[in-house]
């Protein structure tokens, strides 16, 4: 099996819910789709100066587990960050994985009595639920091209 980076890629075996993203098997499945899409456009645009392709899955949490949510349900949780922000992540079932934990490099997160986090919160901002809206449309561009 390839090894992945992301936190909890060796359990993420949960499949898609939506009939419209059947052909994505496991969320590993759809961090190998997302790499061909992340980049800086999709990046909050606080940490946009600092996206590179060394370092894809930065600023792309909240839009990528909402996405994730889309096809595989379960819940969004977040982690406190400093300066108040959220690390959004994926809880299906009993299966943790975050895609785009990697960003943080070696510093170790609980994953652990986080709160739901919201669409409705994380949408109220445009810009976040335009760069979901656009990770979403490029995914389904990915899948059709299959």
């Amino acid at each position: 099996m390839k090894e992945y980076k992301f936190y909890g890629w060796q359990t993420a075996d949960v499949p898609a819910v939506n009939e419209e993203y059947k052909e994505i098997k496991n969320p590993r499945q759809l961090y190998d789709l997302l790499s061909e899409i992340w980049c800086a456009d999709t990046c909050a645009p606080r940490m946009r100066d600092d996206w590179s392709k060394e370092n894809i899955t930065l600023g792309q949490c909240s839009i990528t587990a909402f996405l994730a949510q889309d096809i595989f349900g379960g819940e969004v949780y977040g982690i406190l960050r400093s300066g108040g922000n959220y690390h959004c992540y994926n809880v299906v079932g009993d299966c943790v994985f975050d895609l785009t934990s990697e960003q943080f490099k070696d510093e170790i997160l609980s994953y652990e009595n986080n709160p739901i986090q919201s669409r409705e919160i994380h949408f109220g901002k445009e810009e976040k639920r335009l760069r979901y809206e656009y990770l979403r449309e490029e995914l389904k561009k990915v899948i059709r091209g299959r």
